[in-house]
């Protein structure tokens, strides 16, 4: 069986010469990267559970003085809200979105379905209610320096079943605490 040789190549061990004060500090080097950990930025303040009061000055929510929403800010930039009224007509809760825009500075965006009472004669066997169009919240958060509560302005967008914009919407004002257990 024949055997390959490789021209110009010898099987002799190769060395680099390097003052030892070089070696040193490429160890070191070597040594403290490998000891790094990824620096992540921690997560926006805004994450968890909050309690707010609304007051609409304008718009079909403005005559409510005494509306609640809940909410829960994920991680994943989505949120849930839920308010004291979505009982009264029954209606889900509002899902969305939410970013930093700057250090203490928080925009959401969320919707909810809207229903209406199905005809009188209908209701009565039992039709219930009914999709009667949607409502867009955007909101602007201002976090406190601590963190445990928030102010907002924001703008309500009533739609019709087909995304048409319709009468009722309005601008409120929210105050908001973070939800935390008693210690």
């Amino acid at each position: 069986m024949a055997s390959a040789t490789l021209r110009g190549f010898s099987r002799r061990k190769m060395t680099i010469s390097m003052p030892r004060s070089t070696r040193g500090a490429i160890a070191v080097a070597l040594l403290a990267a490998g000891c790094m950990r990824d620096q992540q930025a921690p997560p926006p303040a805004l994450i968890g559970a909050w309690r707010s009061t609304i007051q609409f000055e304008t718009g079909a929510f403005a005559s409510i003085k005494d509306l609640e929403f809940m909410y829960v800010f994920n991680a994943g930039g989505t949120l849930t809200e839920s308010s004291n009224y979505d009982g009264a007509p029954p209606v889900p809760p509002a899902y969305g979105v939410w970013r930093q825009l700057g250090p203490a500075e928080f925009e959401a965006r969320y919707e909810f379905y809207v229903t209406s009472p199905s005809p009188p004669e209908a209701f009565k066997t039992g039709a219930g209610w009914l999709p009667s169009g949607r409502g867009v919240f955007t909101e602007r958060i201002t976090l406190s320096a601590d963190g445990q509560s928030f102010t907002s302005t924001m703008k309500y967008e009533a739609l019709g079943v087909k995304g048409e914009p319709v009468a009722g919407g309005g601008e409120a004002k929210g105050r908001a605490v973070r939800i935390r257990f008693q210690d």
